[in-house]
């Protein structure tokens, strides 16, 4: 009776052992979360749209992931469908400081669009800014996608939002006042739109006054 329990005990670490192996060799299973809050700016005839997203492994691995690229598109909807689509890049990476001169929370650059990994104990929060040249946004609903671009054949990593642009968020965005604060900021949890049966879970202009 000792020899076989001692067997089995044998074998189960074993097993134990060989499934932990494989766990941490296996290709890590990424997921992006879009945040709540994005920006959006019209400035020297270009859009700037704002976005950092946290982009993660679910599974403990000892793999890497490498994001080679990203891309974000976006479609009008509804009454503007037949509208002109523009054409995002992504232009750079930034960081957000808090202007005390202005009052303003303004980016600065913090690194050029390039892949970067994401593992187990590196987490990433990329602070994406897209840019679209000879368009401009016009009132009404909007279908979006981020999209990460994985190593290798991996299917991309893919987020589908949507983004309503009213008339009072039209105005603010071409006559911005004070003049230099030209950023806009939408959020997707405003209680008085998800409580709502009209698309609850778009980003709507966030009145910060």
């Amino acid at each position: 009776m000792h020899k076989w329990t001692a067997t089995v005990a044998a074998v189960s670490a074993l097993a134990i052992s060989l499934y932990n192996f494989a766990e941490l060799q296996r290709q890590p299973s990424v997921d992006m979360t879009l945040p709540h809050l994005i920006r959006l700016e019209w400035k020297d005839n270009e859009v700037h749209f704002y976005v950092q997203p946290t982009v993660a492994t679910r599974f403990k691995t000892e793999s890497v992931e490498v994001i080679r690229d990203a891309r974000l598109h976006l479609a009008p909807t509804g009454s503007i469908s037949s509208s002109k689509r523009p054409a995002f890049y992504w232009e750079e990476s930034d960081v957000w400081a808090y202007n005390l001169t202005s009052g303003s929370i303004d980016p600065t650059w913090s690194n050029d669009p390039a892949p970067f990994i994401v593992s187990q104990d590196k987490p990433q929060q990329p602070a994406f800014k897209f840019s679209a040249s000879n368009w401009i946004y016009q009132a009404g609903r909007y279908e979006a996608s981020l999209e990460l671009l994985r190593s290798a054949d991996h299917t991309p990593l893919i987020k589908r939002f949507c983004l309503i642009i009213s008339d009072a968020a039209i105005n603010e965005l071409k006559n911005p006042q004070p003049p230099d604060q030209t950023i806009r900021f939408f959020r997707n949890d405003l209680p008085k739109f998800t409580s709502s049966g009209s698309s609850p879970g778009c980003y709507r202009l966030w009145d910060t006054g």
